[in-house]
């Protein structure tokens, strides 16, 4: 009897690695999306405003932006493996110590631990997606990849509301807090237990990450198999590394990162002041936290269907229909609403946003330099943890102006503005085909600086 090897075009090998990596995004990214607004309610409980709120969750994003190109950097040379252990012992760190914080200056210190945490997984679970993925299958890893981010953005919120809002009408009955208080602490460390079940697929992640450097498998962005010259050519990248300057300058680069920054800055600003549009408004924290999983439940859905809504419509028209259709939603929500319309608003919003971040993955790489694209990345993390500074302090600053729903309007304007810059770059990576996806003819990229195309259409 003999046994039959794995066909060339066989999907299983890369479900199993993708399967993986997905189950452990789940873990982490539940714990921040439980650790976020947790925090938020920790800051209201040791005496925090809304502006106070914006800063601390603009901590979040502060470590990153010094350390997100020297790391894509690092990983374009090497394994990209030991970034998620590492990560997520950062998160764990992070969401232990937050629910010690007996001070609003410690609290953003640790906010800022844990965006570190977040940073550095994330760089590496790209960068091993953008690394064992056929430029085809782009779209379609990154969709499965960000359904992770999404389960755990589901999940996490629930667990939050119901711990905050559970350990705080304990206390009331107690005869300690008051029911219009909150206990935080039991939600943060429930954040980093769950940050700990990432490690059951993390270990063979990275196993198998360590025995794939990134001239072993596929010559970089061609997904082709590398020849005996491999580890010379990744020398000779090592010694020369694209300028930031030319993967800047990558036609759908730029487009692809404001995109990102604005997808993100708004379910960022979400996450941190729904819980305090819900102190105004008189919702019970468990309602909030059902309110963000709904959202996070229709960009689950979103996600699923990007391999389709990308054959029938586009990647780039996708783009710049999301983002519209987002930044009217957005606006929506600083209306005072019934739960229910918030609801629905949500979960239409949440639709959205959910293919945002995907497609501005595959943008990213495949418009990046082959010997780049972890730093194209990281210069897209750092575009989008740039938001998450400005974001949060703006709404902060407008907050405290008028009022907790004020921030939506401007991350509206915000959404609104990203569609118009994607709608001015054409999609030059693919096309829409009778239900698949067309690759269109490949264009010389940007290396060492020098800018060079065959195709010069805008």
């Amino acid at each position: 009897m003999t046994s039959a090897g794995p066909l060339p075009d066989s999907p299983a090998p890369p479900r199993r690695w993708l399967l993986r990596l997905v189950t452990s995004f789940v873990f982490t990214q539940g714990a921040v999306s439980m650790a976020r607004p947790a925090i938020s309610y920790h800051a209201l409980e040791l005496g925090a405003g809304a502006r106070a709120v914006g800063v601390i969750s603009a901590a979040f994003a502060l470590l990153p932006l010094v350390v997100a190109v020297p790391l894509g950097r690092r990983t374009d040379r090497r394994s990209c493996g030991p970034l998620l252990p590492i990560g997520a012992a950062l998160l764990l760190a992070g969401s232990v110590l937050a629910g010690t914080a007996p001070s609003l200056v410690l609290l953003a210190a640790w906010s800022a631990l844990l965006g570190l945490g977040h940073l550095v997984f994330m760089i590496g679970a790209q960068s091993l997606v953008a690394r064992q993925s056929e430029p085809d299958q782009y779209d379609r890893n990154f969709g499965h990849f960000t359904i992770g981010g999404s389960m755990g953005q589901l999940i996490g919120p629930v667990l939050a509301g119901w711990l905050v809002g559970g350990a705080g009408a304990a206390g009331g009955a107690a005869g300690g807090q008051g029911t219009g208080e909150h206990s935080s602490s039991v939600a943060l460390f429930a954040a980093g237990a769950l940050t700990l079940c990432s490690y059951a697929t993390l270990w063979r992640i990275e196993g198998q990450a360590l025995r794939r450097t990134p001239g072993a498998g596929r010559t970089a962005g061609t997904g082709k198999a590398a020849g005996p010259s491999a580890p010379s050519a990744a020398t000779a990248e090592e010694a020369a590394p694209v300028p930031v300057v030319g993967i800047l300058r990558s036609r759908g680069v730029p487009a692809g990162i404001f995109a990102s920054l604005a997808v993100l800055s708004t379910t960022d600003v979400l996450t941190a002041y729904l819980p305090v549009v819900g102190e105004e408004r008189g919702i019970a924290p468990g309602v909030v936290g059902l309110l963000l999983s709904l959202r996070a439940a229709a960009s689950v859905l979103s996600r699923a269907a990007l391999p389709r809504m990308t054959a029938w419509l586009g990647r780039q028209m996708f783009l710049v229909l999301s983002c519209l259709a987002a930044g009217v939603l957005c606006a929506l929500l600083a209306v005072p609403l019934p739960v229910w319309t918030l609801a629905l608003a949500l979960a239409l919003l949440g639709f959205c946003l959910g293919a945002g971040q995907p497609l501005t993955m595959s943008t990213v790489v495949q418009a990046a330099p082959d010997s780049a694209r972890s730093t194209a990345l990281a210069l897209r993390l750092t575009g989008n943890r740039l938001g998450q500074v400005a974001a949060p302090a703006g709404a902060g600053l407008l907050a405290g102006a008028a009022g907790a729903a004020a921030p939506f309007v401007l991350l509206g304007v915000l959404l609104v503005g990203a569609s118009g810059t994607a709608a001015r770059t054409r999609d030059g990576m693919y096309e829409a085909g009778p239900g698949r996806l067309r690759r269109r003819a490949p264009r010389q990229r940007v290396t060492h600086g020098t800018r060079r195309r065959t195709d010069t259409s805008n």
